[in-house]
């Protein structure tokens, strides 16, 4: 007799699961409520299509009729104008609300204070009466009395136009507030890293700030167009023959109320529906670089020779001469707190100076003023001989207004601690961006050179990829490729290793290793001290916003003159 084989035997005899039926889990509450959904929509179909009442041959009649089609017609014009205008209006608005201007932000706020607490009903009456309190209305030089031309009030503002003027003042009262809020929801580092490239203000808004935004405006401003599609009947006080007045006037005449309401609504329900197709559509197509599909994640997945291979010894492209930076006597506080005191050294051209100290020193704001992300308060700052942030004329300093700023910058390169890629471009594109928007060079020729600066840092194949997808220290990589391929005369980094995962430090500071021995001038601040060692010319130790020491690092690193800087370095080597 044969011993029958349970399951459990048969798994210990060979070890394979394969021959096992699988019983999916069963969810009793989830089939309940599937068939109580099924009940309920059948139930109010039957209602709805079995009852005469709701005079469905009356709908069929009506529906495609002339009249509704026109009255369509211009619910959608009525639509399209109050969102193109509102939105136009709403972004300067919002603009005007975090510009640099107190009065210019205060106008914007009163604006939207005024039109969001106005009832849209009011608003279009009172423009649909404009006539009454001005007789005319005249284009000339305001408080001088000088007209050049004036028109009637009556015969400019028809209801049409008093009704696309009301919505359009209305939605960029609400539209202002949700573009603002897109806006502030960009991180900030976004914003600065655009502006170390030098793009122009116009370039850092539209192309870098607004499509990062957009992924948060978009649903709340769909919702809002929506709002105004359905909101478009309120114009029937204008006798404005829209959707909706259409079918009240038609409704008015046979008695039929209820086929004709179901007229506008189904006709409500397409609009909405396509606005939500288009809604889909478009958040999709912003989310670039925020997800991605299945073929986009395997970038993810570095292969040895990209991931952790050093970037070739030779490369195609030359580097720029290194510039000489001289910093004389800067200070600079944030209110009553002092973050730099009388600061001065000198790096000369090519050289690789090294900032050391503890977190709080200053380091990271002296290289911000270096590249005047940061104004000081006193002192200069000079790259080969050219003062940032200032003209000389004589004896006089004119201060530089921002594009004169953005135009020097470009000669001072900068990587952050956090990266702050462009995370809606791709690497390539990222690399692109300064190149053209700045230098104004064509394209195809930056593609090919913004390529060879990602051979140099070894990431020749994530050209396409979004940083997303990227490792830090593959991130890290594609920023200096990015802050290099503007050539630079100073290349500043920001603690570039301290955002990293300890086994990724090794593959940045190779590619800094090979930018020391290019003759580009590097101010490096950081904490890895192996490193500092190897690479700097000048090693500059700062305390609480001083210069403590200044030396060679054989000097600084082993035979400190100064006590604070002995024991800094005893709690780091």
């Amino acid at each position: 007799m044969t011993a029958a084989v349970l399951p459990s035997d048969h798994h210990a005899a060979t070890g394979r699961y394969d021959h096992l039926r699988i019983v999916p889990a069963r969810y009793p509450a989830r089939t309940a409520g599937t068939v109580i959904a099924v009940i309920l929509i059948a139930s109010i179909a039957a209602s709805i299509f079995g009852n005469p009442r709701w005079g469905w041959p009356v709908f069929a009649q009506w529906f495609l009729s002339e009249p509704v089609i026109a009255g369509l017609g211009r619910t959608l014009l009525l639509t399209l104008l109050g969102t193109l205008f509102g939105s136009l209006l709403g972004t300067a608005l919002a603009l005007a609300r975090v510009s640099g201007s107190p009065l210019l932000a205060g106008v914007a706020w009163g604006y939207i204070w005024l039109f969001r607490s106005i009832p849209l009903i009011v608003l279009l009456l009172l423009l649909n009466n404009l006539g009454y309190l001005y007789a005319t209305i005249g284009l000339g030089i305001p408080l001088t009395g000088i007209t050049f031309a004036s028109w009637s009030t009556t015969a400019l503002i028809s209801p049409f136009s008093a009704a696309v003027i009301g919505l359009t003042l209305n939605q960029a009262a609400f539209s202002s507030e949700i573009i603002r809020g897109g806006i502030l929801s960009v991180d900030h580092g976004q914003r600065e890293a655009a502006a170390a490239l030098g793009l122009p203000r116009r370039r850092q808004i539209f192309g870098i700030v607004l499509p990062q935004a957009m992924r948060s405006i978009l649903p709340p401003a769909f919702n809002e167009i929506i709002n105004l599609a359905k909101g478009t009947s309120v114009v029937y006080i204008l006798a404005l023959p829209e959707l909706f007045y259409t079918v009240q006037v038609i409704y008015r005449r046979n008695l039929d109320v209820v086929p004709l309401l179901m007229v506008a609504t189904v006709w409500y329900l397409i609009i909405l529906t396509a606005l939500s197709v288009a809604q889909r559509r478009i958040e999709r197509r912003f989310a670039r670089g925020a997800a991605g599909t299945a073929a986009r994640v395997s970038f993810a997945v570095a292969s040895p020779a990209s991931s952790a291979a050093a970037p070739p010894a030779a490369a195609a492209l030359p580097f720029v001469r290194g510039g000489t930076v001289v910093v004389e006597h800067v200070t600079k506080s944030f209110g009553a707190l002092r973050v730099l005191d009388d600061v001065s050294f000198t790096a000369p051209s090519g050289s690789v100076t090294v900032i050391l100290g503890r977190s709080g020193s200053g380091k990271s704001t002296l290289l911000r003023t270096i590249n005047h992300l940061e104004r000081v308060d006193e002192g200069f700052i000079a790259v080969d001989g050219a003062l940032i942030g200032y003209r000389q004329q004589g004896e006089l300093l004119f201060e530089l207004k921002e594009p004169e700023i953005l135009r020097r910058r470009v000669d001072v390169g900068m990587v952050f601690q956090g990266f702050n890629l462009f995370p809606h471009l791709t690497v390539l594109e990222n690399v692109v961006e300064a190149p053209v928007s700045v230098r104004g060079r064509p394209r195809a020729e930056i593609d090919v050179e913004a390529r060879e600066w990602l051979a140099r840092v070894g990431l020749s194949d994530k050209a396409d990829a979004y940083p997303r997808h990227l490792s830090g220290g593959q991130q890290q990589r594609v920023a200096i490729a990015r802050a290099l391929a503007l050539k630079p005369k100073v290349l500043l980094f920001d603690e570039p290793t301290s955002a990293l995962d300890p086994e990724l430090v090794g593959e940045v500071l190779d590619v800094i290793k090979e930018l020391a021995r290019s003759g580009t001038t590097l101010i490096i601040v950081t904490h890895e001290i192996g490193f500092a060692r190897e690479v700097a010319d000048t090693i500059v130790f700062m305390d609480a916003g001083r210069i403590v020491e200044t030396g060679r690092p054989d000097q600084i690193l082993t035979r400190p003159r100064e006590a604070r800087t002995a024991e800094f370095l005893s709690k780091v080597l």
